[in-house]
Parts: C-alpha cells; structure tokens; sequence
C-alpha cells in the first residue's frame, strides 16, 4: 500500500506541471520509502551522476554510493529514467526487529547496489522528485539480498 501511495504520489505531481529543468548540476534532499534518509547527486556529465545516499534501515544505518546513467524521456520536459550501480556498508544494531538472524547482535554488512527510476524536475522551483527501486546483495555480515522502493524530493542547484 505505501509503494502505491508513493506511485500516486509521483504521478500526481508529474501531471501538476508540464515543463522542468532539462539537468541540474547538484542536488540535496531527503529520502523516504522503506528506509528513510539523506541523498546527494550530482551530475559529472550530462547524462551521469554521482549519487550517495545514508539511510536508516533495522536500528542502524547504511552509506550507498551509486554512478547512474540517465536518459531523456522525449515526451516529458524534464523527465528522465536512469539506471546504475554502487556498493554500500553499514550496521545494523542489536535489538532491532529484523526478520532474518538473530536479533541480539549487531552486523556490518558490505554488498552491491543497483538502482533503476525515474527523476523529474521542475522548471519555475528548484525541486527535484524521484522514485526509484533499489535492489542490494550483501557478500558480509548478514549475506541476504534485499530491495526497496523510495521517493526522493531535493532542492536542486
């Protein structure tokens, strides 16, 4: 039910204005779906960028850096869909609520990320929205894969 409030979401705000910036350089905002957090990207070419994000996730938190590739969406000014992929780290605290493992220990966890979503700008404010799915496989600490889905909202510049 939260994904599709989220898709709503997106979609809503995609029909409330036609035009939007064709690229930004950076943006700053913050991250909400089945972990919450921070996010940063930046653009190093036209069509790629640097995103790093720090999120909580079971008590604890986790630091994903990702390169994307993105690419236009002719029928929508300022819509674009992207793809890519990283690593992250992080720790996961004892007596979270986990499903998996035993829930009095903590765990560092280290793994790869992909990433695949759709970013959308606005021309006339300098908000920038995306919604993306967040796929991970962690090679130690708790060797699980997992995924999620978020919408990210940043001021753009």
């Amino acid at each position: 039910m939260k994904k599709l409030l989220l898709l709503v979401l997106f979609s809503v705000m995609l029909s409330l204005s036609h035009e939007s910036y064709a690229q930004y350089t950076t943006g700053i905002g913050l991250r909400a779906g089945v972990s919450n957090g921070l996010t940063v990207k930046h653009f190093i070419s036209n069509d790629a960028a640097l995103e790093g994000i720090l999120h909580t996730r079971w008590g604890g938190f986790v630091i994903t850096g990702l390169y994307e590739v993105h690419k236009d969406i002719r029928d929508v000014k300022g819509l674009m869909w992207f793809f890519g992929g990283g690593a992250h780290i992080g720790s996961w605290n004892a007596g979270s609520n986990r499903p998996w493992g035993n829930n009095n220990e903590s765990v560092t966890v280290v793994g790869l990320s992909g990433i695949i979503g759709l970013d959308y700008n606005f021309q006339d404010v300098p908000i920038g929205l995306s919604l993306d799915w967040k796929p991970t496989i962690n090679f130690s600490g708790q060797r699980t894969w997992g995924d999620e889905v978020a919408l990210s909202i940043r001021y753009v510049f």
